[in-house]
Order: C-alpha cells, then structure tokens, then sequence
C-alpha cells in the first residue's frame, strides 16, 4: 500500500471514538508495519523531560529491553535532544547505535511535537538495509501531524 493510501487510514484511526489514546497509536503501528514491507518494528517513546528519558509507549515487534532509553543515547535519544529526523540507512556504521536485535539493519526515528515541543517520537527498525527514502521521513511526519492531536491542549 502506498503512502498517499494509508494517509487516511492514519486519520480514521486517529479520530475513532471508541479508542482510547493507547489503543490509537497501537492501531497505527500496526497499520505501519503490516502495510509497509520493510518496516519490521514501529513504536512511540515518549519524553520525560524531567528524568531527560524516553519511555516505550505502543509498539509492534519483536520484545525490546529498550523501555527507558536517557536523551542522548542510541538513536531515539539523539533525536530527543536535535529535534530532528534521523535516518540511519545501516545501524553497523552507527557509533551511539543500540542493538535491538541482530536483524535490524537501519532506523528511521521522527520527533513528535505537540503544540511546538518535542514529546517523543515514532521509531521504526528495518530489517533491510537503506531502505527509507525522504518519502518516509515526510509520510512519518504526516503520522506525527495526527497523532499530535491526541495529545493537543489547543482546540
């Protein structure tokens, strides 16, 4: 399924009244990952920007360890501090990278901004090596737009 397709997927999960916020954002990492081949693990990390820790939110995958991750570290943490993509096309050429698992070849982490600031991100793990494309970054930063409306104070 292409991008543009499961754009309004993305929204009529996000507005589905009878879901809770959590079930939400599983649902969609569900729709993610069993749509788009090369996405082996979608989940959301959420900021603590008192402890500086990201904490696993709604995931789909294989079980990580990674459930409290500090800013800074792998990843997910760089990108709590840069407010900024991340596409890492192989995590082996990565210094701060952590190993998930021994399949995962290359990530993509978006920030997620609420109301202008950073509270988490979407990360998704690839078994393949190089395959995201700024297509993804874009099609992830529309996932973002949607699901920072669950967590919008503004009306």
């Amino acid at each position: 399924m292409t991008f543009e397709a499961l754009k309004p997927k993305v929204i009529e999960i996000t507005i589905n009244t009878s879901l809770s916020r959590d079930e939400k954002l599983l649902k969609v990492c569900e729709l993610l990952e069993k749509n788009i081949a090369y996405y082996t693990w979608v989940g959301f990390y959420f900021a603590n920007h008192e402890t500086k820790t990201l904490h696993l939110g709604p995931y789909v995958g294989a079980a990580t360890d990674h459930t409290v991750i500090p800013f800074g570290k792998g990843i997910c943490g760089q990108v709590a501090v840069s407010n900024e993509n991340f596409v890492v096309p192989d995590v082996a050429a990565q210094d701060n990278y952590i190993a998930c698992s021994f399949t995962v070849k290359s990530e993509i982490v978006v920030p997620l901004f609420v109301d202008g600031k950073n509270i988490g991100q979407i990360d998704i793990d690839s078994n393949v090596l190089d395959p995201f494309t700024e297509a993804d970054e874009k099609f992830l930063e529309f996932v973002n737009q949607e699901i920072a409306k669950l967590f919008s104070t503004k009306k």
